[in-house]
């Protein structure tokens, strides 16, 4: 009896860590997908920038 106790206890004990590292990597993935669209937001503000500051001469 008490091993099965024992066996609930590490399998729950695993669940729960799973659950706490899938929700981590769901938010990491989410801060890098912001991270990444803000620059390729940037990029383009400066590319766009640097075109005006200088025209190309024909």
């Amino acid at each position: 009896m008490r091993a099965l106790l024992w066996v609930v206890g590490v399998i729950a004990g695993v669940i729960i860590l799973l659950g706490l590292l899938l929700e981590a990597v769901r938010w990491l993935v989410i801060i890098g997908l912001i991270a990444l669209a803000g620059v390729i937001i940037l990029a383009f503000v400066k590319g766009r920038r640097s075109m005006q500051h200088h025209p190309s001469r024909r």
